[in-house]
């Protein structure tokens, strides 16, 4: 089940556990059954300190894992392999006793939660959004004995996917009824379930002392500002809806210089401890609502706190850009999705779209192709954007079908899901109709630069924050990086050397002021 190169670091994990725990398998006679069954066994035998057992659990196959004589509040009901292996070694070290690196303070709000809370979180084993939900709330169920966390793979349980039409993960239900869609960060998870949270952060972020760098965002952009900043001793904060931005939606890096390969979500948390081990005081579940200018630069928060700072970097990259046309809101997660990786297994065997056709819409479209049944590319130029060598792997494959020159006008569906679109043929003007389960959207990105509306910071017509040579905006004391700004090229190594540039124009601000 586990390779000789995974066992090693699985055995190097399990030097941590401190206590005995119980692994619980239910299982049967199937060929996953069989499988979890080996797994469970492969690692009862790495570690004296845990122990196996087999019992009887609504879902089957399942694992659940628990200390020694304690009731099990996190289980898995598939096989824990692929993104979530990862949630797996964690359930089993913070299980053992291993202290999780979660804030000191955020735990004990996780222990201090009362009533009863049931999650169920459906899962693809390829989404890469899905182990952070995952984790967080196994984490939780290990604080609280008042919660309990599944962890149900979607394509093993089809008929309870079927059921509660869930077409896009990660999906959470909590006590049957359903929480939460998407990458959810353990913030904000908690804060959804303790409604005093938010009013209490906010008083404790007005209280904050002025910083002397503030930056905002924390992607790769941000990240590189903000350990460049910190380095020079100066006292640094960086705030963030959640931390690593975009890049937690990425798959494969394939050219992050001096990594062969890396996957988004392994980079976002190395950027996160590098930032945290320069003592970079770190504000998450939190975004910008404008910004100002007085004696020192002010940040509002929607929560009614506001951030002050001497200087600020914004780096508040860019997401993916909607289509705007009737129906695709009403049938977002429903058929319309944004990530191929995460939502593509739901589709297995049916007929999709791919609106756009750069490398990010042919990519999704070869991805798809060895899960669904059939994939039309829909293009509004004449031509594909997409590098060559793309195009000539998809025109390669039997069930991609390529159309140029059309205009998406609506995602149509029965109420519940969609079940085709509207094109119109750019060249002749008639409105034509695609039947398909699923529409991907894949048309490039928007900067987030909303919140700089009205402001003295100067924006392009794109809504691209300009910049000159060392990142500086046109408000004084206000720096930019990454992509949200005029930079030509939204690459990551490209972001994070433009945050170290923003970084160092900021602090040679601060000197000569």
């Amino acid at each position: 089940m586990l390779d000789a190169n995974l066992k090693q670091q699985l055995d190097t994990y399990l030097q941590n556990i401190v206590s005995p725990i119980e692994i619980s398998v239910s299982g049967g006679n199937t060929a996953k059954s069989t499988e979890l069954k080996a797994l469970a066994n492969e690692i009862s035998q790495l570690s004296p300190h845990i122990s196996l057992r087999e019992t009887a659990a609504r879902r089957t196959p399942s694992m659940s894992i628990a200390a020694a004589n304690q009731a099990p509040r996190v289980s898995f009901a598939g096989i824990p392999m692929g993104h979530e292996f990862t949630s797996l070694v964690l359930a089993l070290l913070q299980a053992g006793g291993h202290p999780s690196k979660a804030a000191p303070e955020l735990q004990q709000q996780i222990r201090n939660l009362e009533g009863e809370y049931h999650f169920e979180t459906y899962i693809s084993l390829s989404c890469q959004n899905c182990p952070d939900v995952v984790q967080a709330l196994n984490l939780m169920a290990t604080l609280n004995p008042n919660i309990t966390h599944e962890m149900i793979d979607g394509a093993l349980f089809q008929d309870e996917v079927n059921q509660r039409q869930i077409m896009a993960v990660p999906s959470v239900y909590l006590n049957g009824e359903h929480f939460g869609q998407g990458r959810m960060s353990l913030e904000e998870i908690v804060g959804k379930l303790d409604t005093g949270a938010a009013s209490r952060k906010a008083a404790e972020l007005d209280d904050q002392a002025p910083f002397d760098v503030l930056v905002v965002g924390g992607g790769p952009a941000g990240a590189a500002a903000a350990i460049y900043a910190a380095r020079k001793g100066i006292r640094t904060g960086l705030v963030a809806e959640r931390f690593g931005g975009q890049v937690m939606d990425t798959v494969g890096i394939e050219n992050f210089i001096s990594i062969p390969y890396t996957e988004g979500p392994r980079l976002a948390a190395s950027l996160e401890q590098h930032v945290r081990e320069y003592g970079v005081e770190l504000i998450t579940d939190q975004r910008a609502a404008g910004i100002t200018r007085g004696e020192l630069i002010e940040i509002p928060l929607p929560s009614g706190a506001t951030l002050k700072s001497r200087s600020v970097i914004l780096a508040t990259g860019a997401r993916w850009r909607e289509l705007n046309v009737p129906g695709e809101t009403e049938y977002r997660n429903k058929g319309v999705a944004y990530c191929p990786h995460c939502d593509g297994p739901f589709f297995k065997g049916k007929r999709v779209a791919v609106v756009g056709g750069g490398n990010s819409g042919i990519e999704a479209a070869i991805d798809l192709a060895g899960l669904v049944e059939h994939v039309t590319v829909v293009e509004f130029a004449d031509t594909l954007r997409a590098d060559e060598v793309l195009q000539r792997k998809a025109r390669a494959m039997g069930n991609i079908d390529i159309i140029t020159n059309a205009q998406t006008t609506k995602v149509v569906g029965d109420g519940n899901k969609v079940t085709g679109m509207h094109y119109i043929d750019r060249v002749s003007g008639e409105s034509k109709q695609l039947e398909v389960a699923g529409i991907f959207v894949q048309i490039g990105l928007v900067p987030n630069t909303e919140f700089l509306q009205g402001s003295e910071v100067e924006l392009t017509r794109f809504g691209e924050v300009m910049i000159d040579a060392k990142g500086a905006t046109s408000m004084t004391g206000v720096f930019a990086a990454g992509d949200a700004t005029t930079v030509p090229y939204k690459q990551i190594v490209i972001s994070m050397g433009a945050g170290a540039t923003a970084a160092l124009g900021a602090f040679d601000h601060l000197i000569r002021s």
